[in-house]
């Protein structure tokens, strides 16, 4: 069993003088912006749009049992130095292939749908007269994302995702407290809904994968915080403090964004839209006539900002866990900016290839991206409870508490992926 490294008094920075300052957030900020996304914007409104509060129980019971193996991501960093991934490759070299197939799968498909839908936002958005396509104006988003991480990498992503979720928060919560003033008038005949059967299962498993964010983006923060302490030269407590806060403004927002389908949608009669980008048109529409039509560039807004953070995070996140993957296979010290630049430029460059040829089919492949997220959260959750465990011992508490976790995430996809093969009829 090791220990965590004391720090170097020789080597402290400026941020560690400082205390508890600004400077030191980042990698749990990126993780929340990346977050913030799908699985909020489109899964947790929906959640609220048909099922009311109901559903709320099931987001706070996804962040509650994932917290620890995302807060290990975090801890074996400062513990070792080094990266989940490369504790992946230590553990075996089955493990490092498994997660770099997976993850180069999840780069295109993910960077894709999020650009697709962040597009369709900024095309409701700008007036008919401009006539860009979505297309168009995905290849723009994912150029000006390209440029951003090219040109600035961590540092520039770091400075600029902090601003952006100020304004998201801000603006988020804005739009609840304008909508509660107003709520929808629920039709005379209206009957709600129950999830609480068979039926509804994939619905909330979907709800489930992203929340707050797929179980790999653990390895990814791991990748996020390596960089920050090579570059603000932050403590353990610092980085765990930037950790808690980034998640939590993440798991708070989820159950915001719940609270906006509910005031907006729920009850009005009107049949909700599961595809990504109609269903966004449509709550922008719903808002504009429920709180009125100068509300319409808010509500734009926040969803745009949800996406467009989330498009740069993700293009990032992936670009650095990849070229760690290859850092790996290869047997290499160092990470190399250009294999950093190469698979950035894959995950958007992929995406744009996905949008180009299934954009008929994004919704679908978003669901199925969440699924498949949430059904292997176990694999993930076990290898980083164990990578930490032989690090350090666990206290009573956290040991049951990721234990506990590893027997919902398991027992929820067995129970899904039971239901799918028809052993329940």
């Amino acid at each position: 069993m090791t220990t965590r490294p004391i720090d170097n008094p020789d080597t402290v920075s400026t941020a560690q003088q400082e205390g508890f300052s600004w400077r030191i957030f980042g990698p749990g900020i990126l993780m929340a912006t990346a977050a913030i996304g799908g699985s909020h914007l489109i899964s947790s409104t929906q959640a609220g749009a048909i099922y009311g509060w109901q559903l709320a129980i099931m987001i706070i019971l996804a962040n509650v049992f994932k917290y620890p193996f995302f807060r290990f991501g975090t801890e074996y960093v400062y513990d070792t130095g080094e990266s989940l991934i490369a504790g992946y490759a230590k553990r075996s070299k089955a493990y490092l292939w498994v997660y770099f197939i997976l993850s180069i799968l999840s780069a295109v498909i993910s960077t894709g749908a999020v650009s697709l839908i962040a597009a369709v936002i900024l095309g409701f958005m700008l007036p008919a007269s401009f006539g860009i396509s979505t297309m168009g104006l995905s290849l723009i988003i994912v150029v000006i994302c390209w440029v951003f991480l090219i040109a600035g990498h961590y540092k520039l992503l770091d400075g600029v995702t902090k601003w952006i979720m100020i304004a998201l928060t801000l603006a988020t919560v804005a739009a609840v407290i304008i909508a509660a003033g107003k709520p929808t008038v629920m039709t005379a005949d209206f009957i709600p809904a129950s999830p609480w059967n068979l039926a509804t299962l994939g619905f909330i498993v979907a709800l489930m994968g992203w929340m707050p964010a797929p179980l790999e983006f653990a390895a990814i923060t791991s990748m996020w915080t390596s960089a920050k302490r090579k570059t603000d030269n932050t403590t353990y407590r610092q980085g765990l403090l930037d950790f808690n806060v980034g998640f939590l403004v993440s798991a708070i927002l989820a159950l915001f964004f719940l609270s906006l389908g509910v005031f907006v949608q729920y009850g009005s009669g009107q049949e909700i839209e599961l595809v990504g980008g109609a269903y966004i048109n449509q709550l922008i529409n719903m808002y504009t006539a429920t709180i009125g039509e100068w509300s319409r560039l808010l509500v734009a807004f926040v969803a745009f900002m949800c996406m467009f953070g989330t498009t740069i995070t993700c293009a990032d996140g992936y670009g650095r866990a990849n070229a760690e993957c290859w850092r790996l296979i290869k047997g290499e010290d160092e990470i190399n900016k250009k294999q950093i630049a190469f698979w950035t430029t894959y995950a958007i460059g992929g995406g744009l290839v996905i949008i180009t040829f299934f954009t008929g089919q994004l919704g679908a492949m978003l669901k199925f991206a969440m699924i498949s997220a949430f059904v292997s959260a176990p694999i993930f959750g076990w290898l980083n409870y164990t990578l930490v465990k032989n690090h350090k011992k666990l206290s009573f508490g956290m040991n049951a508490y990721s234990i506990a976790g590893l027997l919902f995430l398991s027992g929820f996809a067995l129970l899904f992926l039971a239901n799918l093969a028809g052993l329940f009829g």
